[in-house]
């Protein structure tokens, strides 16, 4: 049974208003810190309850998975294998795990029975990018979620409009559980600072001119100028994989 009120439906008003209570309690409390704080009281505060961080081991998720391998390299880290993905990803996942000692990597897959009935060919993404991201990103993470009480991003602010008042704690309504944004008020040259500072790896599609890399059908390189995300499916009325929803709300699986 998951702690504190994660057992009640998603329709239960109360307890969202009381998970959003606890939200703003945390943001007031960890007003004044930075991420390290943030991370460490996520992952200790009895209150908060079983923790993951959820990582696309993208351009920059080096920096939220080193501060996690200083602070608690137990910590469960959720990595999606959608099938689709980059090999150069595959191979950065495997040593930068093995290099920060992640002993607690979790990589989740598509259900296999899904993908032969929607996607048997796998060309749904080009037909319906949004049901693709669905049946391979949202639904395996939905199903990995269900141990947990909250789960940590690597969101930041910068990364876009919708996510300018991004706080270090979120209540999700479609979930019942908090998500926890460390590097929220974290700039792009903070990232490139710390990793400069503590010699970490980089991406090695970064180079590439692929600031911001997905999955390789629907991720494309950006032109200098471009903003980091133009290349997540150029040309297309989409900018969000479903994970994290325009208006902050977190995995759902239509099916």
């Amino acid at each position: 049974m998951s702690l504190l009120l994660f057992e009640n439906t998603p329709g239960d008003l109360s307890a969202q208003a009381t998970l959003t209570a606890r939200a703003a309690a945390l943001n007031a409390r960890y007003r004044h810190h930075g991420a390290t704080a943030v991370l460490k009281g996520a992952l200790t505060e009895a209150r908060i309850g079983r923790i993951a961080l959820v990582s696309s081991f993208g351009a920059e998720s080096v920096v939220l998975l080193h501060l996690l391998a200083v602070t608690a390299p137990a910590t469960p880290v959720l990595f999606i294998d959608t099938g689709k993905l980059f090999a150069e990803t595959l191979v950065y996942q495997q040593e930068l795990a093995e290099r920060l000692g992640l002993t607690e990597l979790r990589i989740l897959s598509p259900d296999a029975r899904r993908l032969e009935a929607e996607d048997p060919y796998g060309a749904l993404h080009l037909r319906d990018p949004d049901a693709c991201c669905a049946l391979r990103k949202t639904a395996p993470l939905a199903r990995a979620l269900e141990g947990f009480d909250g789960w940590i991003t690597g969101r930041k602010r910068f990364q876009s409009q919708t996510r300018a008042a991004l706080e270090f704690f979120e209540a999700d309504p479609d979930t019942h559980r908090l998500k926890i944004n460390p590097l929220a008020r974290w700039t792009a040259p903070d990232l490139r600072d710390y990793m400069d500072e503590n010699r970490l790896p980089r991406h090695p599609l970064v180079a590439r001119g692929f600031p911001s890399i997905g999955c390789q059908p629907c991720t494309s390189p950006v032109a200098s100028g471009e903003d980091p995300r133009a290349g997540r499916w150029r040309g297309q009325p989409k900018s969000e994989c479903g994970i994290h929803l325009a208006d902050g709300r977190g995995p759902r699986d239509p099916a």
